[in-house]
């Protein structure tokens, strides 16, 4: 088990069980190594923030769990963590190494939008980044709005 304040996967039939669930979830396939550890804490930061994605590690050295070394998405990938984006019960999106906080928000906000949990969605501030304090002010800003329905409405960047 990693030591990680995600819920844990540790079988393949918790995994079978994530899948047919059909609940939006990502899951991070890795080790307690820096790169790993460094997506771990990203994902428990943001569980708050997107309530309607279950966040899951799943240890990369259980010999239990061949079912996600099976995934095609999977075959390219040669460095760890593997992010698996799950919806509906199937993968909509998988990466591998490390991601920066603003990647991992870019696909949660791309592949679980309002429209998935049936409410207005209002993560209208979006700072981009190169953010900086002080007297060289320099940002990258996208301000969105959202239909109730998840259309997204209307987008202005600056």
């Amino acid at each position: 088990m990693l030591y990680t304040n995600l819920k844990h996967i540790e079988s393949a039939a918790q995994h079978v069980e994530l899948i047919n669930g059909g609940q939006n979830s990502m899951v991070i396939w890795g080790r307690m190594d820096p790169g790993s550890i460094a997506v771990y804490r990203i994902a428990e930061e943001l569980e708050a923030e997107y309530p309607n994605v279950t966040f899951y590690d799943l240890e990369y050295d259980n010999p239990g769990l061949n079912t996600v070394c099976n995934l095609p998405e999977f075959s390219i990938f040669t460095e760890i963590p593997y992010n698996v984006y799950y919806k509906n019960g199937k993968v909509v999106k998988a990466t591998s190494g490390i991601q920066s906080k603003m990647q991992i928000m870019d696909i949660l906000d791309k592949e679980f939008a309002a429209s998935d949990s049936e409410e207005a969605v209002f993560h209208d501030l979006s700072i981009r980044d190169s953010f900086q304090f002080g007297c060289d002010f320099k940002s990258d800003v996208t301000i969105r709005t959202f239909d109730l329905d998840g259309a997204d409405r209307d987008a202005f960047r600056w």
